[in-house]
């Protein structure tokens, strides 16, 4: 079944992905999401449906990693603005997710697809409190931190 679900993937129907893509982009930037989309990409990355795993939609504005001219005065050799962001956009979904639920943990995350104005990721986010992960072996290295 997952291989089928992955070969989907590889060439998904353009006219749901952007229907989909479209309602995503009225909604929060943070979304909590029962399911994942990509269930393969989701197990392979570690995702378990179980209590104590939250899978949240993530969306990021495209572009903008140049860092803006300085308006105030200094020396040229201080303008910096030929620098660019060193992380890239999945690093910083993560990022921002961690930021928001401070009581949940990140443990992987994948890409569900981009348009012109955004990236969407699936943040996958364990609540290491449960006692469900906390007695499974394969996440003892989650809880310990």
């Amino acid at each position: 079944m997952y291989y089928h679900i992955k070969q989907a993937w590889k060439k998904p129907d353009k006219k749901i992905l952007r229907e989909r893509m479209i309602n995503w982009r009225k909604g929060e930037a943070f979304t909590r999401v029962e399911k994942p989309l990509r269930l393969d990409r989701a197990r392979v990355l570690g995702y378990k449906a179980k209590k104590g795993f939250v899978i949240i939609r993530v969306r990021l504005k495209r572009g903008g990693h140049k860092r803006p001219r300085p308006n105030k005065g200094r020396r040229s050799k201080r303008l910096h603005t030929r620098k660019n962001l060193k992380l890239n956009y999945q690093k910083i979904a993560e990022q921002r997710t961690a930021k928001k639920y401070r009581n949940l943990k990140v443990l992987n995350s994948y890409k569900i697809g981009k348009d012109g104005i955004n990236f969407f990721f699936e943040v996958i986010l364990v609540d290491t409190n449960r006692p469900e992960i906390k007695t499974d072996k394969q996440f003892k290295y989650l809880v310990r931190k």
